[in-house]
């Protein structure tokens, strides 16, 4: 569930984050879980999605550190 901790806001380089948000982001994982397994996804296709969230939350964390 470390993708649930990106997701919710933790910082990759360490030293932000939120109990809060951590659960949050877990939360949003598991609404995507039930409902890619609701719409009938299959188990590959869910992991490319999911891997693809974590990178975009991974990608925008390292971004805006970048930009400050």
């Amino acid at each position: 569930m470390i993708a649930a901790c990106f997701i919710g806001g933790a910082s990759a380089t360490g030293g932000v984050g939120k109990v809060t948000g951590a659960v949050i982001g877990a939360f949003i994982m598991g609404v995507m879980n039930n409902g890619m397994s609701i719409l009938g996804i299959g188990i590959d296709w869910q992991q490319v999605i999911k891997g693809s969230v974590l990178l975009a939350a991974v990608f925008f964390d390292v971004y805006n550190k970048v930009k400050r």
